[in-house]
């Protein structure tokens, strides 16, 4: 199939009514991963890295190899800059081909979020790219070393928001929050199905890893759209290293390679299998 713009596959996933699963990845065995399950569920999804990750995970390195493998997959997908902090990075993203960014200005003032989020609307409209952002405080970071609190995404000021910066797709907080949940989250349905009704764009889901399938599910019956899964993958892969580690006789890079790839895969498949069911109602 091929690279595509993750806009694309959100109104594509609108259509079939599902969530489209975007995979924060951080090594080229989590890149091979998630697009083995994409390709064997024939399904869409995106890849993605968060600024907070490159120290670990270099952009001029992931970045092309995230592109490529887009391209040479048998599936569609759209390649994706998480949480940028700076303009520069986002730059950057685009430059290496990302066909989505996202700059997080949601600890900004209301007026000024929306400012810097137009500067970057108006840089990727020059790549033909998506452009995510958010609105309200999802809980803690991507990488853990932070925590601004959890403040609900104000309907009304999403509606603003949207119409204002002129952005493809909006993350929203609902009560979720990045990593790993001490206790199962409650989200806020009711203030999601009242931003829907004043939203036209798709929405976002951050903090995935911890929510349960069947809240997943109702969150994409309510106009959730794309939903963020990071911390799950990384411990689904380490869970499998540390397994092969474990076994019996002399250990070697290549078969920890193969259980890092399978550790991605197969929280990937899991969570694009539950993506793709529908809601039912108790």
């Amino acid at each position: 199939m091929a690279l595509v713009k993750m806009k694309q596959l959100l109104e594509q996933a609108a259509k079939e009514n599902r969530g489209c699963g975007a995979f924060s990845v951080g090594n080229m065995e989590m890149v091979k991963g998630a697009v083995k399950a994409a390709e064997e569920l024939h399904t869409p999804i995106i890849l993605q890295i968060a600024q907070v990750r490159l120290k670990h995970s270099p952009l001029h390195l992931m970045g092309p190899m995230m592109v490529q493998a887009a391209r040479e997959a048998k599936v569609d997908i759209a390649v994706h800059l998480d949480h940028g902090l700076t303009l520069d990075t986002v730059q950057k993203a685009l430059e290496l081909g990302f066909t989505s960014v996202m700059l997080d200005a949601s600890t900004l003032p209301f007026e000024e979020n929306i400012k810097r989020v137009k500067e970057v609307v108006e840089m990727a409209a020059a790549y033909d790219a998506t452009v995510e952002a958010e609105l309200g405080l999802v809980g803690g970071s991507e990488d853990g070393s932070s925590d601004h609190g959890i403040r609900c995404t104000d309907p009304d000021d999403a509606a603003v928001y949207a119409r204002e910066t002129g952005i493809d797709a909006l993350a929203v907080a609902i009560g979720n929050a990045h990593g790993n949940y001490p206790v199962a989250p409650r989200l806020a349905f009711d203030v999601l199905e009242e931003i829907q009704k004043k939203v036209e764009i798709p929405l976002v889901l951050h903090g995935g890893s911890g929510i349960s399938d069947r809240d997943f599910q109702r969150a994409i019956s309510l106009g959730i759209r794309k939903v963020n899964i990071a911390t799950a993958s990384f411990n689904s892969l380490t869970a499998r290293a540390e397994e092969y580690m474990h076994t019996e006789g002399k250990h070697n890079y290549f078969d920890l390679n193969e259980a890092m790839v399978q550790g991605t895969y197969e929280n990937v498949k899991r969570h694009i299998q539950v993506f793709s069911k529908p809601y039912q109602e108790d």
